[in-house]
């Protein structure tokens, strides 16, 4: 076994290293008893165009789930949130200069949540969720409208639906999940 598969490190198309998440799944059998139903890469995940790294969703509930067994099957697409339902996403955050910015901005228009009143960062957007986002590897800046924080690996940010941006100004990747909770329109995150 090579390292690439030991670590679940990939080559994407591009040439790009690429390091996909172990995903582990559980269930009962039909004597009622725990058993490990799955072990492996997680197998939905997509190479962005608006980003030169990986984004993986590594399950989801709710409208946005595949129907079937996986609910986030290799080429099932998934947008922001899941209505109705959660997405468990894990993404890596180039440092900032490795964007295309016009690639973000159509990507964000894409969903309908890009920031359009002049933002002060390129991925400032708003979604109706509640996101729990732990950083996972290395650092990257929350942005609010108004101030930031550093978070570093370990760090846990509350995101109640307000607008945010992500800056990675640290030359290095910065891995994150989230956890991406739907909102109710109008309901208090």
């Amino acid at each position: 076994m090579s390292i690439v598969e030991e670590n679940t490190y990939e080559r994407a198309e591009n040439g790009a290293v690429m390091r996909r998440t172990r995903r582990i799944v559980t269930g009962e059998n039909e004597a009622g008893r725990s058993y490990i139903v799955s072990d492996g890469p997680a197998p939905n995940y997509v190479l962005p165009a608006h980003s030169p790294t990986l984004a993986q969703v590594i399950w989801a509930t709710g409208e946005g789930a595949a129907e079937g067994d996986d609910p986030a099957p290799a080429g099932h697409g998934f947008g922001f949130h899941s209505a109705n339902g959660t997405i468990l996403r894990v993404a890596d955050f180039p440092p900032d200069e490795e964007y295309d910015y016009s690639r973000v901005e159509n990507f964000l228009d894409e969903y309908g949540v890009r920031d359009t009143e002049k933002p002060r960062h390129f991925w400032f957007h708003k979604t109706p969720s509640l996101d729990y986002a732990i950083c996972l590897e290395g650092e990257i800046y929350a942005m609010m409208d108004d101030g930031e924080v550093l978070m570093r690996a370990g760090d846990i940010l509350i995101q109640r639906a307000t607008n945010h941006s992500w800056s990675n100004r640290s030359g290095k990747l910065c891995r994150m999940a989230f956890v991406l909770i739907a909102e109710d329109e109008g309901s208090d995150a």
